[in-house]
């Protein structure tokens, strides 16, 4: 292995540093939806510590929110671990895809990576690892500066969530959306994305409209990610 190589697959400290920096901007969204999340938990009737181990030990957003929804005073557990399953199925599809990269790293390192990831910091890091470059610290950086604002975020949620009942109406529920479609636009343009990204969009969008609620981020990533393997890329 080349020492270009090594240092893909490596992670140092000053990459965690660089990655925790470049998104913190990001980060100051994920605040926001915190926020909402701890003030959405503490009118449902969950204490403060609950929510903050919750919001501490299941970095998942959405599937917060949905959970909020399934909770009452008598809770049926298989719905909820089924509906948490399946919000956050796209995970699978997303460590899966970092494999050839992640592979070369010791278990402790790749693990811990994984608790972090998420849809901004991998986005960048796959956008940094398809350019030859080291997106190790943007998963692993960028992901505990997203981890530690929704911590922050819920926190203050149940203090001084008051401010914002529902980040919708201010379009902050877009950023994320915005900063994918961002994501897609600066990555490679050919024939081959092309296809890839309007077959990926279109089942997405006939399982959003036909199938079970959240199944079209799985259906659309599954789609999209069986052309890429089958049209492969051509080698210079």
């Amino acid at each position: 292995m080349s020492n270009a190589d090594q240092d893909i697959y490596s992670l140092s400290y000053s990459q965690v540093w660089s990655g925790f920096k470049s998104l913190l901007p990001i980060s100051c969204f994920v605040v926001i939806f915190g926020a909402a999340f701890g003030l959405a938990a503490t009118q449902t009737g969950l204490d403060n510590s609950s929510i903050m181990l919750m919001s501490t030990f299941v970095f998942a957003g959405a599937s917060h929110f949905a959970m909020l929804a399934l909770w009452g005073a008598q809770i049926s557990l298989i719905p909820l671990i089924i509906t948490v399953f399946f919000i956050n199925a796209r995970h699978l599809l997303m460590g899966a895809s970092l494999y050839p990269w992640l592979r070369h790293l010791p278990p402790i390192k790749r693990y811990s990576i994984l608790l972090v990831i998420s849809d901004a910091n991998w986005a960048l890091s796959l956008q940094a690892f398809n350019r030859g470059e080291s997106g190790m610290g943007l998963l692993f950086g960028g992901g505990i500066a997203l981890w530690l604002a929704w911590v922050l975020g819920t926190g203050l949620g149940f203090y001084f969530g008051n401010v914002i009942h529902n980040p919708a109406l201010l379009g902050l529920d877009m950023v994320m959306a915005c900063f994918l479609l961002a994501m897609v636009v600066g990555g490679q343009k050919n024939l081959r994305i092309l296809v890839i990204w309007a077959i990926a969009a279109c089942s997405s969008l006939l399982a959003y409209w036909y199938l079970p609620e959240n199944s079209h981020v799985v259906v659309g990533a599954l789609f999209g990610g069986i052309v890429g393997i089958f049209w492969k890329e051509k080698q210079v």
